[in-house]
Parts: C-alpha cells; sequence; structure tokens
C-alpha cells in the first residue's frame, strides 16, 4: 500500500539500436574535451537527498555497483538521443541526427510460462530529406480507432517529427512519410500535444485536442480534428496507392495558427494550457491594467487560450491568445491548387502547339515553400529573474499545476491560474519531470447515504535527479515526499502528458483505456518501469482512516521481523493491532502476514484468529467483510487440524493393525521374498552414493511449519483441500500427515480418522501418502515393518467415503485403483514403487474379492481386468528395478563420473523401443567397456541361457583383483537385465546402441578418437547385415562426412599433414585426433564394403566385388535376398510409444552404391596414410574430374565414377605418393627394430591393394620395398618380399648398386681403414675399385650392415641375374671382394 516502481516491459536489441544510431561516430575529440571539463567541475554524483537521507523505502529498485559500471560505460548514449513513447506504451521512437528506430510491442512468453510485453526494431532508417537537417523532437500520437467494435481503442500511431530546418513530417509506425509541411524556416524546438479529457465535474471548460510547435520566436497550433482527419486520410491514400501500385497523390497542407512570440529573449520550452475562461473580477481588473482607468469592460468574458514559455527574459511567461483573433492560415491550399492547376494547363499547351517532344526530359528545379508570417501575441506578464533561464516545463493532468526546471538546478512549482510559483525545491540539477493523477477508490464516498460525492483526484509530482540517480514522488502541492527509488544515472523519464487523438465525448463513454502516465526507461537493462501511487498518499494522517491503518500494518511487519519476541508479548501485540485495524483490506493483509510468519507458535495463531473471528461475529452481519470473515473461520480451522494431527503424532501411540488378515500378510511376504535380492542389490548400491549437502530444514524429518501447512491447505465451505503444488511440498506434507503411521509410531486408525472428518477428499489423502512413500525410498527400504503399515494405510484409504466407488464393475479399472498404478509407473524409485505396487496388489485383489462375494454369493475367485493390469504393472516394476539397478553400479575409479540416471516405467514406455537399450548403451560407456569386454559379458548370457540358470561367477579360483570383481558383478547384473529383457536387449541392438552412443559421445568431443574407434569396433559386433548396413550410413551421414571432408579439403589446401593449429581451427580436432579419426573412416568405410550378402548359398563380400566387377552388378540384389530380422519386443512392454527405435531407422535407410563406397574407401587411406607418415600430397589432386566430383555425395546416389585407363600424370603422382608411404613404413620399422615396439605390418598389404586401384604396377611397389628395406639394413624381410617380384633383372640392377655403397662404405668411408681392407682394395681390379670409388654410402639408410649380410645379399643378386646380364661380371667380382674381406675378418 505504498509508492512502488514496477516493470512493465522491456525493450530489446538495444545493442543494435545504439550501433545504427552512432555507426559513424568514431573517437569523436571533443568527447575528452567534455570529460576533462567535467572533471574540473563539482562532482555531486553521490549526494543523498537533501529532504530526507534515507533515499530508499520498501520495493524500491536498487542498482548494484556492477550494473552503474555497465551503465556508465553504455548508457550515455541514451542522453544525446530524442525519445519519446507512445502513452499506450505500444511504440517508441529513438532518433539521433538523421536516423531513427522504431521500436514496437510484442509478446512473448518468459520461463515460467508468463506472457510478458517487449519492444523490439520494427523499422529503422534515415528520416531527413532537406540536406543537413537533423531531428529536433518527437512525439508518438496514438489515434482512436472509427470502428463500432472498438470505439475508443487506438488504431495506429502516428510519429510526428520536427527537425532543424523547420519541417514537421508525419510518418506511420513502419517509417511510411504521410504528410511534411513547413511552417517556419527555424529549427523545431518542441513538439507537444494535448488531447481529449472528460471533464471531472460541471463548470470545468471541455478542452480541444491541439498540436503545438514550438520555434525560437513562433508558435504553430493545429487543431486536433482537421489533423486527425488529415492524418487518416493520407494514411488510407498511401494504402490504396501501395496496394494498386500508383504514386502517392500529395495531400494538401494542413491548416494552422500561428503567434508571434515577443517580449522574451529566448523561449526554449513551452505548454499550452486550453481554452479558460475569466470571471468577472479578473475580467474587470485586467481591463483595468490593460486599459487604464477609462477602459471598457464588455458584458461577457471571452474565451482565451493560454500558452506558457520558459526561458529566459522573462523566466517564465504567460501568453493568451482570445478565441477568433486569428484565422486559421490557409494560403498554402490555395497556392498549391493554383500550382497544380497552372502546371497542368502549360503542360497540356505545349503539348498541342509542338514545342515538346515526347523524348524531352524536362528538368524541375525544387522551389521552397513560402512561409506565412506569424500574429504578433505579447506577453501578459511573467516571473522575471535576470539570472535563471527555464529549461523545461511539464503541465500537470489537469491543467492547473505546471513544475519547471532551470539551470540552477531548481524545480519550480507553478500555479497555472493565478500565474504564481508556489513551491520550490533544490539540488536537483538536469532534472527530469512527469506527473501521476490518481483517482479515489470507489469506496464510502460513493455509498453515502445523501447523494454520492464525486471522486476526488490527487496529483503528484515525479522528478528524476540523474546526478544522484534518485527517482523521487512529491505529494502537491505543499505535500511531503511519499515515496523514493535508487535507479541508474543514466535512465530517460518519459512522461506523454496526452492520452488518445480522435476522442469525443460520446466516444469516451465506458473509456477504460489503461495508459502508463510516468515510464523511467533504463538503458543498462532495457526495463521500462511505471510509478504506481495509492491515493491515500495525498491524505493527511488525521483525515485517513487507511493512513493509520497502514501505520499499525507497518507497526505488525516491523514486529513479525523482531526475533527476540516472547511468544505472549507477540500475541498480545499482534491481537491489540489487528483489533485497532478498521479497514478490512488492510485487516486482512495484516492476518495474512501474521499467518505467514515463521516465528510466531501455532497457539499464537489459533488464540490471534479466534478472538478476531469472535470480534466479527460481534459486529453487525451486514458491516462485516465476508472475504476477511470466510478467510478467519478457514484459518481458523486448518490451525485447529495441524493442533490433532501434531498432537496425534506427540503421543507416542503406536498402531494397531485391524485391517490386515493373515493371509495378506503371507501373500505379500511371498512376493517380497522373490524381488529381495534385487531389491537386497538396490539397496546397497543406492546407500553408497556419493554424499551431498542438504539442510536440516529441508528435509523430510523436519517438522512441517504452520505457515508451510496453512499455505499447502485451503478450506472451502466445510471442505479442505489440498493446493497443487511442488513435489518436494506434498512430500514435507504427507510426511508430516503419513510417517509417523508408516513407522509404525502414530496411532493411524485415529489420524484416518481425523482425516476424514477434515472432509479432505481421499484421492487427495491417497497422493500424499504414495508421494511420502515414494520420495523416501531409502528409509523405506531400512524399515521392515513399513511395508505392512502402508498395507494398513492403503486399506483403510480404500474404505472411506467416496474412495472405490459402490458401483463399479469389476470388469472396468478403477479409477482409484488406476491412481495408484499411475504414480508407481512415473516415479523414479523403483524399489518403493514395486513394493507399493505389491501391497496395492493385494489390497486391490482383497477389495474385489469382497464385492464378488457380496454380489454373486459365490465362492468362486473373482478375476477381473483390475487385476490384469496389476499383473502387468508388477512385472514391469521388477524389469524396471532390474534396470535400475544395472544403472546404479557406479563406474570405476579414473572415469569422468556423472550423475545416475533414474528411469520409471513411463518413461520406458514414452522412450519407445529401443529406450531400454539406449540406457543399457549409455551405462556400457559411463562404464567405459571396451567393445571385448561387453562381448565377454553377453557370452555369459549365452552360457547361463544354454544352462537355464543365472550364470554364477566361479569360486574356487577366486578373484584376481577388486577390478576383476567388480566386473564380475556388473556381468551378472547385465546378465540378469538381459534375460528380463531378451528382445529389446539382443546382442545386436545391444551393439548397435552402443555404437551410436559412443559416436555421439565423440561428436561431443571430437578429441576423443577412442570413442570413435570403439563405435566401429561395437559396429563389427553387430551380425545382422542390415542394421550394420543401416547404422553405418546413418554415422556416415550424420556424423562424419562433415568432418572427413573437411579434412580432405585442408590437406589439399595445405599441400601436407597439417599442423595442430590448422585442425583445430577447419576440423575441431587436433593433429594426432585427426589421424585417429581418418584411421576410423576408413575402418567404416570398410565395414560398409564389407557387409555380407547372402548370394545362392555362399556369402559375397565387397571385397570380392572389387576384385570381380562382374558381380557388383549383381550386389544390390544380393542385398535385398538376406531376411531382415524381426524387432520384437518383450509382451508387457509392447504398450511403448515414442520415437522409432535405432534398428528402425537402420532398416529404413536406403542401400549404398558400392563403387561410390570404394571411391570414398580410397581416398580416406590415402588421407590417413599421409597424416599417419607426414606426407606432402594434394590428395585430391590423385583423382581426375569425374573422381573429384564424385567425392562427398550420398553414398545411395548413383556417381559417374572414373572408369577406363588412367592419365599416365596422375598414374606417376600416384605411384611416387605410394613410393613415399613405402618408404616411411620402412623407416618406421628400422626404428621399431631399434626401440622396444614392433610396429604395424599392415601398411605395405595396404599399399599393394590401393596401388591395384589406383592402378600403380604393383611390381614397382614391390621392387620399391626390397630395396627400402635392404637400405635399412632389413635383410630377412627383404629376402621375403623379394619372392614376389617379377621383374627380377630390374631388381638386381638396383641391388648391384646398393650391394657396392655397402662395400664402398666399408672400405673406403670408415673411420678407421685396416691394413687388411687396404691391401684387398689395392688387389681389386681396376674397374671394380673405380665403380666402387663412384659409389656414394650417404644414400643408405643403416650403412653398417654384418659382411654376412651382404654377401647373402651379392648370392641373392648372382642368382636372379641371368649370365648374359651386362652387370653380371661385376656382381661375381663383388662376390670375391666380399668374400676375401669376410676372410680378412
Amino acid at each position: 500500500m505504498s509508492c512502488c516502481l514496477l516493470e512493465f516491459c522491456r525493450v530489446q536489441e538495444l545493442k543494435a539500436v545504439r550501433e545504427f544510431l552512432f555507426q559513424n561516430q568514431q573517437n569523436n575529440p571533443s568527447l575528452g574535451d567534455k570529460k576533462t571539463e567535467n572533471e574540473l567541475a563539482w562532482d555531486d554524483s553521490d549526494w543523498g537527498s537533501w529532504d530526507n537521507p534515507e533515499a530508499k523505502e520498501d520495493g524500491s529498485g536498487t542498482t548494484t555497483g556492477v550494473e552503474e559500471d555497465s551503465a556508465a560505460g553504455s548508457a550515455p548514449w541514451l542522453q544525446d538521443c530524442v525519445v519519446s513513447l507512445s502513452p499506450c506504451s505500444d511504440l517508441m521512437v529513438v532518433a539521433k541526427d538523421h536516423k531513427a528506430v522504431f521500436l514496437s510491442a510484442k509478446w512473448r512468453t518468459d520461463d515460467g510460462g508468463r506472457e510478458e510485453m517487449t519492444l523490439a526494431v520494427s523499422w529503422s532508417g534515415t528520416l531527413s530529406t532537406e540536406e543537413g537537417e537533423s531531428v529536433s523532437s518527437v512525439i508518438c500520437i496514438p489515434l482512436a480507432s472509427q470502428k463500432r467494435s472498438s470505439t475508443g481503442r487506438p488504431d495506429w500511431t502516428c510519429i510526428v517529427v520536427g527537425f532543424s530546418s523547420g519541417y514537421v513530417r508525419f510518418y506511420t509506425e513502419s517509417g511510411v512519410l504521410l504528410l511534411a509541411q513547413l511552417l517556419n524556416e527555424d529549427p523545431v524546438l518542441r513538439l507537444k500535444c494535448r488531447t481529449y479529457e472528460i471533464p471531472r465535474h460541471p463548470g470545468v471548460t471541455e478542452q480541444h485536442e491541439e498540436l503545438s510547435i514550438l520555434y525560437p520566436a513562433a508558435l504553430v497550433t493545429i487543431d486536433g480534428f482537421s489533423l486527425f482527419q488529415s492524418l487518416r486520410a493520407c494514411r488510407n491514400q498511401v494504402a490504396r496507392a501501395a496496394a494498386a501500385g500508383s504514386e502517392v497523390v500529395h495531400p494538401p497542407p494542413l491548416a494552422y495558427k500561428k503567434w508571434g512570440l515577443q517580449d522574451m529573449d529566448t523561449i526554449v520550452d513551452h505548454s499550452s494550457v486550453g481554452i479558460m475562461t475569466l470571471c468577472v473580477f479578473d475580467q474587470m481588473k485586467n481591463a483595468s491594467i490593460l486599459g487604464g482607468f477609462h477602459a471598457s469592460v464588455k458584458g461577457s468574458p471571452p474565451a482565451m487560450s493560454q500558452y506558457i514559455t520558459v526561458g529566459g527574459g522573462p523566466y517564465t511567461g504567460f501568453y493568451y491568445a482570445i478565441e477568433g483573433s486569428s484565422q486559421p492560415l490557409l494560403s498554402h491550399v490555395a497556392l498549391a491548387v493554383a500550382s497544380k492547376l497552372t502546371s497542368a494547363l502549360f503542360s497540356a499547351a505545349s503539348g498541342w502547339l509542338g514545342w515538346k517532344k515526347q523524348s524531352e526530359e524536362e528538368p524541375t528545379q525544387k522551389q521552397k515553400p513560402k512561409v506565412e508570417p506569424a500574429t504578433p501575441m505579447a506577453v501578459r506578464f511573467g516571473l522575471p529573474d535576470s539570472r535563471r533561464h527555464g529549461e523545461f516545463i511539464c503541465l500537470s493532468p489537469c491543467n492547473t499545476l505546471a513544475g519547471v526546471t532551470d539551470d540552477f538546478g531548481r524545480v519550480t512549482l507553478l500555479d497555472v491560474g493565478r500565474g504564481i510559483a508556489i513551491r520550490m525545491w533544490k539540488g536537483y540539477r538536469d532534472a527530469q519531470l512527469g506527473w501521476v493523477q490518481v483517482s479515489e477508490g470507489r469506496g464510502e464516498r460513493e455509498s453515502s447515504p445523501s447523494a454520492p460525492l464525486l471522486r476526488r483526484h490527487a496529483q503528484f509530482l515525479v522528478i528524476y535527479a540523474p546526478r544522484r540517480g534518485i527517482l523521487e514522488v512529491w505529494g502537491t502541492q505543499q505535500g511531503p515526499r511519499v515515496g523514493a527509488f535508487t535507479v541508474g544515472k543514466h535512465c530517460r523519464l518519459l512522461y506523454a502528458g496526452y492520452r488518445l487523438m480522435g476522442v469525443n465525448s460520446v466516444t469516451s463513454q465506458g473509456w477504460l483505456l489503461h495508459t502508463q502516465q510516468v515510464c523511467l526507461f533504463d538503458p543498462a537493462t532495457g526495463a521500462l518501469r511505471t510509478v504506481t501511487v495509492p491515493f491515500h498518499l495525498a491524505l493527511s494522517d488525521k483525515k485517513s482512516e487507511r493512513a493509520k491503518d497502514m501505520h499499525l500494518l507497518k507497526r505488525l511487519t516491523t514486529l513479525l521481523k523482531s526475533r527476540e519476541v516472547e511468544p505472549d508479548i507477540l500475541e498480545s501485540e499482534a491481537q491489540s493491532v489487528l483489533l485497532d485495524i478498521k479497514h478490512p483490506a488492510v485487516k486482512k493483509q495484516a492476518l495474512e502476514s501474521l499467518l505467514a510468519n515463521k516465528n510466531a507458535p501455532v497457539s499464537c495463531l489459533t488464540n490471534i484468529t479466534r478472538v478476531l473471528l469472535a470480534s466479527l461475529k460481534g459486529q453487525d452481519p451486514e458491516a462485516v467483510d465476508e472475504g476477511l470473515f470466510q478467510l478467519c473461520s478457514s484459518q481458523l480451522k486448518l490451525l485447529q487440524l495441524y493442533t490433532d494431527i501434531q498432537q496425534l503424532h506427540s503421543t507416542g501411540e503406536a498402531t494397531t493393525d485391524t485391517h490386515t488378515e493373515p493371509t495378506e500378510v503371507a501373500g505379500i511376504a511371498e512376493e517380497l521374498a522373490r524381488v529381495s535380492p534385487t531389491l537386497q542389490r538396490y539397496a546397497e548400491l543406492t546407500s553408497g552414493s556419493r554424499p551431498s549437502v542438504s539442510f536440516a530444514l529441508d528435509s523430510p524429518d523436519a517438522s512441517l511449519p504452520v505457515r508451510s501447512f496453512l499455505s499447502q491447505m485451503e478450506c472451502e465451505g466445510e471442505e479442505i483441500r489440498v493446493v497443487p503444488g511442488p513435489n518436494a511440498d506434498w512430500t514435507q506434507l504427507g510426511s508430516f500427515l503419513f510417517w509417523g503411521c508408516l513407522t509404525g509410531e502414530s496411532p493411524l486408525q485415529k489420524v484416518c480418522n481425523t482425516l476424514q472428518k477434515t472432509g479432505i477428499s481421499p484421492q487427495q489423502l491417497l497422493s500424499l501418502l504414495l508421494s511420502v512413500w515414494l520420495h523416501r525410498e531409502k528409509e523405506v527400504l531400512k524399515k521392515t515393518e513399513a511395508v505392512r503399515h502402508l498395507h494398513t494405510l492403503l486399506t483403510a484409504l480404500s474404505s472411506m467415503k467416496g474412495a472405490v466407488e459402490e458401483s463399479w464393475d469389476m470388469q472396468c479399472v478403477s479409477p482409484w485403483w488406476q491412481q495408484v498404478r499411475s504414480a508407481c509407473v512415473q516415479s523414479h524409485s523403483s524399489a518403493a514403487a514395486l513394493l507399493a505396487a505389491i501391497v496395492a496388489h493385494r489390497a486391490a485383489k482383497a477389495n474385489i474379492t469382497i464385492l464378488a462375494e457380496t454380489k454373486f454369493q459365490s465362492e468362486w475367485e473373482a478375476v477381473s481386468l483390475e487385476l490384469e493390469q496389476w499383473a502387468v504393472c508388477v512385472r514391469q516394476l521388477e524389469d524396471v528395478l532390474s534396470l535400475q539397478t544395472l544403472l546404479c553400479v557406479p563406474p570405476p575409479q579414473g572415469t569422468p563420473g556423472s550423475a545416475t540416471p533414474h528411469c520409471s516405467v513411463k518413461a520406458l514406455l514414452e522412450g519407445g523401443r529401443g529406450g531400454i537399450a539406449d540406457s543399457v548403451a549409455k551405462w556400457v560407456f559411463r562404464q567405459d567397456l571396451a567393445p571385448e569386454r561387453l562381448k565377454d559379458m553377453l557370452q555369459r548370457r549365452g552360457e547361463a541361457e544354454s544352462m537355464e540358470q543365472p550364470s554364477q561367477p566361479e569360486q574356487g579360483k577366486g578373484e584376481k583383483s577388486q577390478e576383476d570383481a567388480a566386473f564380475n558383478r556388473a556381468a551378472e547384473l547385465l546378465v540378469s537385465v538381459c534375460q528380463r529383457f531378451p528382445d529389446s536387449l539382443s546382442p545386436d541392438l545391444l551393439f548397435a546402441h552402443c555404437c551410436w552412443e559412443y559416436v555421439v559421445q565423440w561428436n561431443k568431443d571430437p578429441e576423443e578418437g577412442r570413442y570413435l574407434c570403439w563405435a566401429v569396433k561395437h559396429l563389427k559386433l553387430v551380425s545382422s547385415p542390415h542394421i550394420q548396413l543401416g547404422i553405418s550410413s546413418m554415422m556416415w551421414n550424420t556424423f562424419i562426412v562433415k568432418c572427413f571432408s573437411a579434412a580432405a579439403f585442408l590437406i589439399e589446401k595445405v599441400g601436407k599433414a597439417p599442423k595442430d593449429r590448422l585442425c583445430r581451427r577447419d576440423v575441431g580436432m587436433g593433429d594426432c585426433a585427426m589421424t585417429t579419426f581418418l584411421g576410423s573412416c576408413v575402418q567404416l568405410l570398410q565395414i560398409l564394403m564389407e557387409v555380407r550378402i547372402k548370394k545362392d548359398g555362399w556369402m559375397h563380400t565387397v571385397g570380392q566385388i572389387k576384385m570381380f566387377p562382374c558381380v557388383a552388378a549383381q550386389a544390390d540384389s544380393g542385398v535385398e535376398e538376406v531376411t531382415p530380422p524381426e524387432l520384437c519386443v518383450e509382451e508387457v512392454w509392447g504398450e511403448a510409444e515414442g520415437p522409432a527405435s535405432l534398428a528402425e531407422l537402420a532398416l529404413e535407410q536406403k542401400g549404398v552404391h558400392y563403387p561410390l563406397v570404394q571411391h570414398h574407401y580410397l581416398l580416406a587411406s590415402l588421407l590417413h596414410t599421409a597424416m599417419t607418415f607426414s606426407l606432402r600430397v594434394k590428395p585430391l589432386s590423385l583423382f581426375d574430374s569425374k573422381g573429384k566430383n564424385a567425392f562427398f555425395r550420398e553414398l545411395s546416389s548413383i556417381q559417374l565414377m572414373p572408369s577406363g585407363d588412367m592419365d599416365p600424370g596422375l598414374v606417376s603422382l600416384r605411384q611416387e605418393f605410394l613410393l613415399r608411404v613405402l618408404t616411411g613404413w620402412v623407416t618406421t620399422q628400422r626404428e621399431a627394430v631399434e626401440g622396444p615396439g614392433s610396429g604395424d605390418k599392415t601398411w605395405p598389404s595396404l599399399c599393394l591393394d590401393l596401388g591395384l586401384l589406383l592402378q600403380v604396377n604393383p611390381d614397382i611397389l614391390r621392387r620399391h620395398l626390397v630395396c627400402e628395406l635392404y637400405n635399412q639394413g632389413l635383410d630377412p624381410r627383404a629376402e621375403q618380399v623379394m619372392f614376389e617380384v617379377e621383374d627380377k633383372d630390374v631388381l638386381g640392377s638396383q641391388l648391384l648398386v646398393l650391394t657396392g655403397q655397402r662395400l664402398s662404405y666399408s672400405l673406403l668411408h670408415t673411420q678407421t681403414q685396416t691394413r687388411p681392407a687396404m691391401e684387398l682394395l689395392a688387389r681389386l681390379p681396376p674397374t671394380l675399385c673405380t665403380w666402387l670409388k663412384a659409389m656414394d654410402p650417404s644414400e643408405l639408410g643403416c650403412p653398417s650392415v654384418p659382411l654376412s649380410q651382404t654377401s647373402r645379399l651379392v648370392s641373392r643378386l648372382i642368382e636372379i641375374l641371368p649370365e648374359n646380364h651386362g652387370q653380371y661380371s661385376l656382381a661375381l667380382h663383388l662376390l670375391e671382394a666380399v668374400e676375401d674381406l669376410q676372410r680378412e675378418d
């Protein structure tokens, strides 16, 4: 009931607005000068209010230091702009120089689901058309609709813009120019508007609508009615022209009055007060002052329009224009008509006389419109103050007061009628003003026994002081400050001072349009806030009962906030305050505050409410407020219920079981024994979960505060019901009512009887019971007797009136038991839900048996649809418990942990047929299980199924380590889950989902190349070719091809294996991760090529297809001959609905075009080799144009592939690349021999396969491999490859040179030449000696090779070289030299 600042709208895209308006200003040097000037000036930014040091009140919006810093950096730009907000708050205009931005209202839904209004940019552009002109003033005028259905409501908003050139232009909300007129050649200083207001009481002159335009020495007024009609006509004409595609016809100019303001030095602002009529005395006084002693006085006082100006010399001027003294200036209209007529006649005549050719273009010269002279109007009187200069004037809504700011930092309040200053505030430099008019509420004044009194209105002046960042609300005329709010220092106070244009005394009947009077715009946050002031703040404390009540309410609030008050004192003080408050609304507010207090004890609240209700009953029934009476009686009933329940729980009386039959107990015990192993394992896993922080007040064991109980319960008449709210609140309320009964510490039957008497529906009690049972699962599992007490409670609630309908047909589903099932299937507490379902199943069965006996008088067992539903529900909950137990297995140490996922029956049913496999796949990922280990686990499942019993770990051998024990336990749980879901968790489906989960995780973190590698391994384990083919295609299209193409283009652009930085920039992963990724791509494409196809009783593979092109055409038809797998689901899970499963999507995938897959496989292999061995290559350049165009297309599409013999140049490039690959591999093998590793031995065969596909002679590759192996000293491997070489002559010549290099190194280039070596060199034939000296041993990768290996190499040379070979004799000489050297050593 005090002043408040409420946010009602938020402006969006402020950054874009600022960038658009200030995009041409860069580092303006004048800003530095301003800063220096400000630093030298007096800094009063941290001054508080002089009148009251407390600048903040309750409800005031505060701005933190961070916001102030951000505002100081970003918000001052708004002070340089012209800002205007429509009174309807649906349009804002921000203009700077020649640019403007229009922001229109839009509605959106926030996170809480509530509708909120925002202002977003709807138009931005340039408004000026004359060179050098800029926007100087803007107002937004909403125009009333003329439709009958929306009379008195806004139709559209016109934006009126004044320019520095003197032009005034009118625009639509979309920036379309409607009308432009030059009224004066001086800059427009201010635009203001006056609209129709309903006269407050008889005798008040009805004001006409008017638009006033202020120039430095002139004032132009345009009648509102004619302006309204002209703007409507212009808008309709523009719309018709836009629809027809024709040019817009320029409308005739507006009629206006123009006054020349005299006798003031400078004028900066004005206000049009409107028409006023003087009384006879004032008329005689004015006549005497103006005309002297002999002045004559007219019989009736004339009507005058009053205008007030502010500026300098005098500080404030008052002007009066007698109505009828100036006619509207219409010469523009006559001039425009004459000009158009003359030009039309002249153009027609020139055409007739042949003076004008058709192709001739007449240059039109734009003439400036004629400006009419102003009618002089002298100032009647003013407030002279030679040093004071006014800056801004703001007229009150009732036209009786005006606020004026000046350059001395003062705010002056003027009495408009008397022309005097009646109040002044100081310390408000650069202040911005606005008014708030508040009407009195409909209360005692209208319901008085005599004639109803008129509603009173109060005026409040709103002052925003930007230097201090404070917004104040003052009562007028001499009222106190009634509100103060700390806001930002760069806000703008937006006050329109008018409402809708086009409304008259007829259309304003029943006018309920709500407009914001004063809005504060904060550019730092974009918030628009309005000031709300209650009417009673305008009244003095002596005359206002409400003010006294508010004082008592504030006193009660202070008392409730104090923590050190004794309960007795609190009770007496609060009771006294409540009885003293007179107004029912305030009394109701005080009672609600008391009941919501957390410190007041329940006895205190009960006594106070009882006394207040008694006082209300003792009053006149007609004078008692019905709402207050209902509140007291309902809250007293709830307090009594709270007290009764609390007393029952505190007695310590144990529960006596009177409902459970021995047979039912035995049946429940049998069910529990069946599921106890799973329950025990589940309890072990959940109890050992990671510790978490919790607060004592939030725990279910904490006693429920009375205020929480009252907020969650409500009383309507004789019935009490629970208010819907969050699950935590229901759990806390349910614990308060039923937890003592469940633990056996409270008398169960008495609690149920007490609740039944209050009228709470059994359905809500059942919801509360299930809520506490399901949400306190850990405690339920520890208390073995809780299950029996739950059965007793369920039976007791079922026997209540209104629970199970007596007319229930057993062949239909009971709503009562369906409520229990719904709660169980939706709960994530699997164990508690299963226990509740078992208990409810037994209770429902007993209930059905009793009904059957009463209806049919038969000993036959009753069979109903209800029991079938329970059987399915219990089986589903058992399955979910088994699955949840598996999901609770903690991940191994060292793996990134995550929150344990929770599943429910409802979640699995809504997740579709693949939801179960998807949950297990996510568990596999969290466990960091390698594909081989998962395969081992599933093999145990097969063994267990073949033995028809669950697999048990062998106890004799013992566990090797703790990890093995954990693995065995996890395997045991997984096997049990798979046995419960034989169809949903078949090996193929599980491997497929694991593959997909790993590739999804890789997509989130591409640096983890292991994830993609394991995904491919999981894919290899899928036995169904159709699922394997579909998953491969989905992986390629969804995740792989984008990164693959980026990697190919990057290597092509760089021309070599790129560095880590480039890989991260273009592909999104490092160089090592990209190498692993390309290797996985090769394996994935290999899987696509090796999908097995049944045809004619034997298996083809794509690898065979590429070797035998004749069967390539039969491959696609061969896929169809293999029967696709049937995707089944367990019977109890047959109702699963949701998104299609992964396997279903895989089976829907199109087949692939095998040559295209092979083409991509070839590129992936080239990229992988280039990254592995860091080779220079442009991979795409190794293919012709057809090959390049076929890359990165849909694998199912048919592309034009390369065929026939390839260009020799391309073949040469391919051969060179493959030779470098072999060289790189041999180098790694040499390093592996010297180091601890063994090296990868698959690359030579891969190069030979690639050579076949790339049309490179494989024999060249083999010869190069042999030479490189000998070059690195790997002679045994070279001999193995040598057998496969076909052209032995060429190989012999190459190896002869290599042998010569080895011998040359041994004889000539060693550091210490031995004497036998020198003698041997002297004995060599001159030809051989010269040949050896010409050899260069530096080309050898491993020159120091044992002589035995060199001797064996020479022997192999003589074997492969024919005797007629030109170098055969040289080989013989080499053999002799090596043998001699060996003998010497």
